[in-house]
């Protein structure tokens, strides 16, 4: 699987190189257009005319067409431009000299021109203009105003416009979301066409850092964006699957295929073991205590990833795992718009992911072979008449009627017993489910005012009955320029969710568990309109049909949050800024479950939980920002600031059981005759944190950061509860240096390196201190309660800290057409949290102290290619992937192994990863001429055979070595972008290689003889004339626990992430139908998926922690889902 990845994956990259060198040398004539984009910088006083042309020349490779004796030449002038285009600065020159000029494909023409056409370019005129994207489609709504001035005006339909221009010397500034802005000078012209730049993967980007913004071109970190262009091609439920596959270096986990399902997001791989994982979440400059779930992707304008020490410092002890920042939209200075998206989605199992299990035949005969062989496994109990007879146990029934009217079997002509039922549990409890999705939005500004009202309302349907999820979103925003010194603004949101379904957790007797284990013999419903339920036949586990589980428990999940911000900027003079920003999280949910009286065949008793979880945070934090420029060859930006968090949460929970009926559900727990003692619980923090930060650039070549931030935690030990998180990092930007700048090659060419520590909080809010604990005990001859100490205080407990370096190249090719980023990584952990054991004469086994370390290192690679650009057609790619190796390195003094998980099945060892899958190595099945070998270890002919290690004779847990892992070895995702006039088309691929899963469905199902049902592969199972069968043979003594190699599957994968074929109205066409744009699409997700593992999804787990994507067991299936969507603006 591993080879043909890495074969795949370097065919496809090698030809879409290829096809990308070749069409540059198709492509020449874009010449002038790179001539026209490379940046001039002149500051020239008394200089002659001829000797500026020189300069120009020098700068950007041209020549300027001229008689040589023309007199204008010694004319001498002042002029100061910086990182303008050709054309910009043309335009300066026309302002300051009777001179015109003409681009053409041997140099630049230059005209004298005479008195009075001089004279009419310096006078008012009305210019008419026409704003265009570069396939000289027009843009609607583009915001065209007179830099320093109030004259402003907005493009109409046809991206036209009409203003009046002071002078020769105005400068036009037109933008449109998602474009560049661009700049022009009025000059002498009347009418003018503007070309607008859509804003792509450039060095002008602006991305957002913490507590402010960068141009990319200046980063000394490693950044990872995404916009919301590229979100809108994979629409989604929520923004942590949008992001999936998008940002080297970050992994997306989808942990469950259920509407509202949980997703794991890592960075660079794991920094704690008993800590979270978890990156920290940044929305609109506050953080997001609860995650991003809850946003609706189509509110996001971009997302920044920051994943280097440089980046992350700023955020002190809470940067370790990385940070997302997600910058939401907001108003533009441009026309009001009205904008409405809409899809509509088909959700299916797939077909090629249903997994075979025992039709009522084969499980009957399989159990009449369980029979026949219990002499040879338990011939005491055999001889005993401890097993009956099968077929005599159904002729019982049959004789007895012990079922009433509730028969599962009839006669046939023989006078032998036959199922009457034969139930596929998958076809009853999966179904094709229908969600949609609305989203509508008001949006505007002018000068002083920009403003947002967004509604989104999403309603999911889950591939298994009765599981669903809606969302309802409200968001508000406002920015106003109060004074010239003085900008505020304000964001609110609110969302409701409803979620309904079924439980996914871990291997317990769930809906997705029974589907697989339910014997297909036993009906959904008797005649008599009871469930049938595993009670009803002997020997059997007594499971409850699935089905009746859909309908019979009602788990319901409610959840409303508010989220609001607001700050407040103040200019105190040139360069220098003070901004305010306060912001809260406060969120409520309640969860409620009640099981109905009717399962367990009726004869089980209602139960109703209430459960309830109240969060409160806020932050406050306030910054001064200084920025200056010197000698246009020295800037400065230096952050300082100060930030204060509060957290608080309250949880309680109630429960009952017994009710008179179930009419009363959870909405009377009083009425319950055996009510169960409520709990409740507390938790809280508070941080204080100053941080500073100082970005240095010379010449715009020489980039320099250094970042410090002080924190203190109430979380940890009064010892401790301060500490300094620095960082410092460096780039050099050899495309600016002489010998490169005007390279026809290399457009772009950085070099960055940083290192930094960071560090980790989440470690909940008392580990640091003792606890006490509640005990009965017997005074006397009476039972009295009282407390002791249950766990020991630690005040010298501290933050896990993570140093991380960091060294990256930044590469662009054919002026961009090719953009390479490759960035190589060190991260080490130090002081992770962990129980360490102490003396017993201390009346405690354990106390939690900071004694181990781990590290992790890795590639992150991307490269994004313009393959063909021409009027009509277009192909773009882009490719990452990351590699990650990840390694404990200390576990206190001993260094001894911590295992975990289902039968100890994970394991924590120095020199090994976490996540290592811990077992024992199956070699076989013992054959009956090994029968004397198998006799040695207690076992029999048919007997699974397992790898003596030690060769000690016995098999035992000294017996176990690390059998997988699961981390991938690498992962990342292949996609293509194709547009063809008005069509569009993304194909995208994803991919992760070198993980292995425990599968505990398969080590349930595929054993359990008898008891449950199997998976269709215990057909294959050992007997005297099929020694060569995979399983062991069937025996009733119950099932191999051994967590074993024949258990383990490889993770690894290519997906089908999503496909998309769109189509974007003609301007003309929306204009008659009085809309600003139309577009309608079709796609599929997870359209297809190549794998060796056994089950449903290889991305699924459902233990919701940071090492668990290698065991998995009765998971949500992930859907294949077909979307039709609809996106229009007004």
């Amino acid at each position: 699987m591993r080879k043909k990845i890495i074969v795949t994956l370097s065919l496809l990259l090698q030809l879409t190189i290829s096809t990308s060198y070749s069409n540059t040398s198709k492509n020449l004539e874009v010449s002038r257009n790179i001539l026209q984009s490379r940046e001039i910088n002149l500051n020239l006083k008394d200089v002659s005319i001829k000797k500026i042309f020189i300069l120009i020349e020098q700068q950007i490779n041209t020549k300027f067409i001229y008689m040589s004796d023309q007199k204008f030449l010694e004319n001498k002038i002042t002029i100061a431009v910086n990182t303008q285009d050709l054309n910009q600065v043309l335009e300066v020159l026309k302002t300051k000299t009777n001179l015109d000029f003409k681009i053409t494909k041997n140099g630049i023409l230059v005209k004298e021109l005479n008195n009075t056409q001089q004279k009419n370019a310096q006078d008012t005129r009305k210019i008419i203009g026409t704003v265009l994207d570069e396939t000289n489609s027009p843009i609607p709504g583009a915001s065209v105003f007179i830099k320093d001035t109030a004259i402003e005006t907005q493009t109409d339909l046809e991206g036209g416009f009409t203003l009046k221009a002071p002078s020769a010397e105005s400068v036009l500034i037109v933008s449109f979301i998602g474009f560049e802005t661009k700049e022009q000078i009025v000059g002498d012209k009347t009418t003018l066409t503007i070309q607008l730049k859509e804003i792509t993967n450039n060095l002008q980007e602006v991305v957002v850092i913490g507590y402010g913004t960068q141009r990319k071109k200046d980063l000394t970190g490693a950044v990872g964006s995404i916009k919301s262009r590229e979100l809108m091609e994979r629409p989604a439920i929520n923004v942590e699957q949008s992001l999936a596959g998008k940002i080297a270096g970050v992994n997306v986990s989808t942990n469950s295929g259920r509407p509202g399902g949980r997703t794991s997001i890592s960075i660079r791989g794991f920094s704690s073991i008993n800590a979270t994982n978890d990156p920290l979440y940044v929305v609109d400059g506050i953080i997001w205590t609860e995650g991003i779930s809850n946003l609706n992707p189509n509110d996001v304008e971009s997302i920044d990833v920051l994943k280097d020490a440089s980046s992350t410092a700023i955020y002190g002890t809470r940067g370790s795992n990385g940070v997302i920042i997600v910058t939401t939209k907001r108003g533009t200075k441009q026309s009001s718009e009205i904008r409405y998206d809409t899809y509509f989605s088909i959700n299916q199992l797939p077909a090629s992911r249903n997994l075979n299990v025992l039709n009522s035949k084969e499980w009957l005969s399989l159990e009449e072979e369980v029979y026949k062989n219990a002499s040879k496994f338990d011939p005491i109990g055999f001889k005993a008449g401890k097993y009956i007879d099968p077929v005599e146990k159904r002729k019982a029934y049959l004789a007895g009627n012990t079922l009433g009217n509730r028969e599962l079997f009839t006669l046939d002509t023989n006078g032998i017993p036959q199922p009457i039922y034969d139930i596929d549990w998958s076809k009853q409890v999966f179904r094709t489910s229908y969600s949609q999705n609305h989203n509508l939005s008001f949006s505007g500004g002018n000068a002083k005012t920009n403003y947002g009202f967004y509604l989104g309302y999403a309603d999911d349907n889950g591939i298994i009955k009765e599981s669903f999820q809606k969302k309802y979103n409200v968001r508000a925003v406002i920015d106003q320029q109060m004074k010239d010194w003085l900008k505020v603004g304000v964001t609110l949101s609110y969302v409701r969710k409803n979620e309904g379904g079924v439980d996914d957790s871990d291997g317990s007797y769930n809906v997705i568990r029974n589907v697989v284990e339910m014997v297909p013999f036993i009906p959904y419903k008797y005649a008599d309109g009871t469930y049938g339920y595993g009670g009803d036949y002997a020997g059997l586990e007594k499971l409850d049909n699935p089905l009746s589980q859909v309908y019979e428990n009602n788990i319901l999940f409610n959840s409303n949050a508010f989220n609001g911000s607001s700050y407040a900027n103040f200019k105190i003079f040139k360069g220098l800024e003070f901004t305010s920003t306060f912001g809260s999280n406060i969120s409520n949910d309640i969860n409620t479950n009640f099981s109905s009286s009717k399962l367990q065949g009726g004869t089980r008793k209602n139960t109703a939980q209430i459960s309830s979880n109240e969060s409160r945070f806020w932050q406050l934090s306030n910054r001064f920002n200084y920025s200056r420029k010197f000698n246009n060859n020295h800037t400065i930006n230096a952050l300082l600031g100060t930030e204060k968090q509060r957290f608080n949460v309250l949880s309680w929970t109630a429960a009952t059981s017994s009710m008179p009926d179930d009419y009363y559900s959870f909405f009377n727990l009083g009425a319950g005759a055996t009510p169960v003692t409520p709990s409740s619980s507390t938790n809280s923090y508070q941080m204080e944190s100053y941080f500073g930060r100082v970005n240095y650039n010379l010449k715009d070549k020489y980039l320099f950061t250094l970042t410090g931030r002080f924190d203190g935690s109430s979380r940890f030990g009064k010892n401790n509860q301060f500490a300094f998180f620095p960082s410092a990092a460096a780039a050099w930007r050899l495309s600016e240096e002489d010998f490169l700048k005007n390279n026809p090659t290399i457009s772009n060419l950085k070099l960055r390196a940083s290192y930094g520590i960071t560090g980790n909080s989440e470690i909940g809010s008392y580990r640091s201190l003792a606890n006490l604990s509640t005990n009965a005990y017997i005074f006397g001859n009476t039972m009295a309660s009282g407390s002791a100490i249950g766990r020991l205080a630690n005040p010298d407990l501290q933050w896990e800290k993570t140093a991380q370096y960091d060294a990256g190249l930044e590469l662009g090719l054919f002026n961009d057409r090719i953009n390479l980023v490759a960035d190589v990584y060190y991260k080490k952990t130090s002081d992770l949290l962990l129980d360490a054991p102490i003396p017993a004469s201390s009346g405690y086994s354990t106390v939690t102290k900071n004694i181990g370390n781990m590290e992790n290192k890795g590639l992150d690679f991307t490269i994004n290619t313009i393959n063909i650009q021409s009027k009509d057609f277009s192909w773009s790619t882009s490719f990452n992937i990351s590699f990650m190796k990840n390694k404990i390195t200390a576990l206190g003094a001993n260094n001894e192994d911590i295992t975990y998980g289902f039968k100890g099945g994970q394991i924590l060892r120095v020199g090994q990863s976490v996540g290592s899958i811990f077992g024992y190595v199956r070699d076989g099945i013992y054959s009956t001429d090994e029968a004397e070998q198998a006799k040695a270890y207690g076992k029999l002919a048919g007997d699974v055979k397992i790898r003596d290690f030690n060769q000690d004779g016995i098999i035992n847990a000294k017996d176990r070595v690390i059998i997988g892992k699961g981390i991938p070895d690498f992962y990342g995702t292949f996609a293509n972008t194709f547009s063809y006039k008005r069509f569009d088309l993304i194909i995208e691929l994803q991919y992760s290689q070198g993980n292995d899963i425990f599968n505990n469905t398969r080590n349930s199902s595929e054993g359990r003889f008898g008891i449950a049902n199997n998976y269709s592969t215990v057909l294959d199972s050992w007997s005297p004339t099929n020694q060569d069968a995979v399983l062991e043979q069937v025996r009733p003594t119950g099932y191999s626990y051994y967590m074993d190699t024949r258990k383990l599957s490889d993770g690894s994968f290519i997906r089908g992430k999503n496909i998309s074929l769109g189509y974007t109205l003609t301007p003309s066409l929306t204009k008659k139908l009085g809309l600003s744009s139309l577009r309608v699409y079709a796609s599929a997700q997870n359209f297809f998926l190549i794998t060796k593992y056994f089950g449903y999804d290889p991305e699924l787990n459902n233990y919701n922690t940071a090492f668990s994507q290698g065991i998995t067991y009765t998971n949500y299936p992930k859907p294949k889902t077909y979307m039709y969507g609809l996106s229009v603006s007004f």
